[in-house]
């Protein structure tokens, strides 16, 4: 890890406890691990929208997970974490860059969805709300770069069982990982993720060269049973301090916590953008997106609009001919 470490975590508050990520390692048992607890972030993407409540508590854990994921990648520009599939939340899509910004968007078929609530969806929210289709892990750092993707079937009942069924199926790294995401008593939407893998060979500097097989076994057991341990209240309750949590689950574990990062919600759009995109397409065809004499163009992330009429967009093309 290259972030400064401190002593062996004890009970005690931190400054920020929301909007965090906070990294850390189980020195027993040689796990890394990431915390990330969303307040005002989850809450201000997914208020822009007016998704009903089965697609917004989706969006919230991918967003959430897409946030855990980011944190243990080493990457200068953006991760981003989708889902497509034939149920009726068609496309989900979460990305944040390196610096920490976070956006995220979701589209769904309404009479679908309906019909799909006439079943129990909350034990298996991914079958009955995504369908079939796939998952997909992309880290993109820029046009100089070569773009990483991974893709493997929408697999679980939950969103969380699907990226563990991605690092089994396409890192044959072991991961375990749960997320949480709801409202709080006044309404506001708050997520949360706890993330543990295994240390790489040239990081794992507290185990021993000799160690067994089944004393690595042993531990990956342990630390997964502390996991599941975890309660949606202390993931996602703020008055819990994120360091709290973690020497609650894993104090036995010679818990160690990193210098934690913070995120925040932010879109990458701009009427600059847009025009970009305008001019890479036929002006015929612009033309045809007119209503009340002009261009309206929505961002699907922030719901932010840009109007172009009829001199802005000359601007754009030049003269018609």
């Amino acid at each position: 890890m290259t972030t400064a470490a401190v002593s062996t975590l004890e009970s005690s508050p931190v400054a920020r406890d929301t909007d965090v990520v906070q990294p850390f390692q189980l020195d027993r048992s040689n796990l890394r691990g990431r915390m990330v607890r969303l307040g005002s972030v989850l809450d201000e993407i997914l208020s822009r929208h007016a998704y009903p409540g089965p697609v917004a508590q989706m969006l919230a854990e991918t967003i959430t997970l897409a946030s855990t994921l980011a944190a243990a990648l080493k990457y200068e520009g953006v991760f981003t974490l989708q889902t497509k599939g034939d149920g009726p939340i068609k496309l989900m899509v979460a990305d944040v860059t390196s610096a920490g910004a976070v956006r995220g968007y979701a589209q769904f078929d309404e009479d679908a969805l309906k019909a799909a609530l006439t079943a129990d969806v909350e034990a298996a929210p991914v079958p009955a709300l995504l369908g079939k289709g796939y998952l997909a892990f992309t880290v993109d750092q820029g046009e100089h770069t070569q773009r990483y993707q991974g893709i493997v079937g929408l697999d679980g009942a939950r969103m969380d069982d699907c990226v563990r069924h991605y690092f089994t199926q396409s890192e044959q790294l072991a991961t375990g990982i749960v997320v949480h995401a709801g409202r709080s008593d006044d309404g506001n939407w708050a997520g949360g993720a706890i993330m543990l893998q295994a240390l790489p060979d040239e990081d794992a500097g507290s185990v021993a060269s000799d160690a067994k097989p089944s004393d690595l076994e042993d531990d990956w057991r342990r630390a997964m049973a502390l996991l599941s341990t975890v309660t949606p209240g202390e993931v996602l309750d703020p008055a819990l301090s994120v360091n709290d949590v973690l020497y609650r689950l894993f104090h036995e574990e010679e818990v160690r916590a990193y210098d934690p990062h913070g995120l925040n919600a932010q879109c990458r759009c701009s009427r600059e953008r847009v025009v970009t995109v305008l001019q890479s397409l036929p002006r015929e065809e612009v033309a045809e997106l007119k209503v009340d004499g002009a261009v309206d163009v929505a961002c699907e992330f922030c719901s932010t609009h840009y109007r172009f009429d009829d001199a802005e967009i000359e601007a754009i093309y030049g003269p018609a001919s």
